[in-house]
């Protein structure tokens, strides 16, 4: 049984999507090369943002990318996660819309402490490649114990997030999501590793794809919850970032 903590990518994914002909199926090069086009279609949007602001020395709203980028990625999310066919059109559009968010909220921060974002997307890229590696070397193999293990995580921050969420409006705030306390820290350090856990899941179910001969269109569809986690766990990097610089 195929297990993953992403939503995107669950044991459910590959079910009722039929074998494909050789030449018609999914691959690890093809699903590679998609990941790759999404990543810069998500760097050129956050890039935009970006230059927007800062060649404005912040004198720019940021809201409405950022809201309209949030608003956008859910939808482009959740027709992806429903119809994995439209996956070539819907994955793209999620790429931008992330782009957006991630421009604004990254600026932000940065006009707050001063190469913080550098050193975000560095810890990013470095976890991404590290935890490739340890994966295709067999270091780290992802036994059933272990995606259980990283699936039940997943699952409990989303409701503690969530349950954050829903407090939040009646003006009531989860202090570990926010504090720069000892606590604070050690949660993000927690969330950073599950979000980091959670690659080498995706990695494990992105290879059962390509090896079962699922459809060409999957590659789209695995890229796209590939990008999920990436985006998620730059952001909760970056949040960890903010408090240890916010101590200082």
């Amino acid at each position: 049984m195929m297990r993953t903590g992403n939503p995107a990518l669950n044991k459910k994914t590959f079910q009722n999507v039929g074998v494909a002909d050789q030449a018609g199926a999914m691959t690890l090069d093809g699903t590679i090369n998609k990941s790759f086009l999404l990543f810069f279609i998500l760097l050129g949007s956050a890039g935009f943002v970006w230059n927007k602001f800062f060649s404005a020395q912040g004198a720019v709203n940021l809201t409405p990318f950022i809201i309209g980028g949030l608003i956008g990625g859910l939808i482009a999310a959740l027709v992806t996660i429903f119809n994995k066919r439209v996956a070539k059109y819907s994955a793209p559009i999620y790429a931008l819309c992330e782009g957006f968010v991630l421009g604004g909220i990254s600026a932000i921060y940065e006009s707050a402490y001063n190469g913080i974002v550098t050193q975000a997307i560095a810890l990013t890229v470095g976890i991404f490649l590290t935890l490739l590696f340890l994966y295709k070397s067999r270091i780290i193999k992802p036994t059933e114990n272990f995606k259980l293990g990283v699936v039940s995580a997943t699952g409990g921050i989303a409701i503690f997030y969530f349950l954050s969420m829903i407090l939040g409006f009646f003006g009531i705030q989860m202090p570990l999501i926010h504090s720069n306390g000892i606590f604070g820290i050690g949660f993000s350090l927690f969330v950073v590793a599950i979000a980091a856990l959670n690659l080498v899941l995706d990695f494990d179910f992105i290879e059962t794809g390509a090896e079962q001969g699922a459809p060409k269109y999957m590659e789209w569809y695995a890229s796209f919850g590939l990008l999920v986690t990436l985006v998620w766990l730059y952001l909760e990097i970056l949040r960890l970032l903010v408090k240890l610089n916010s101590r200082r």
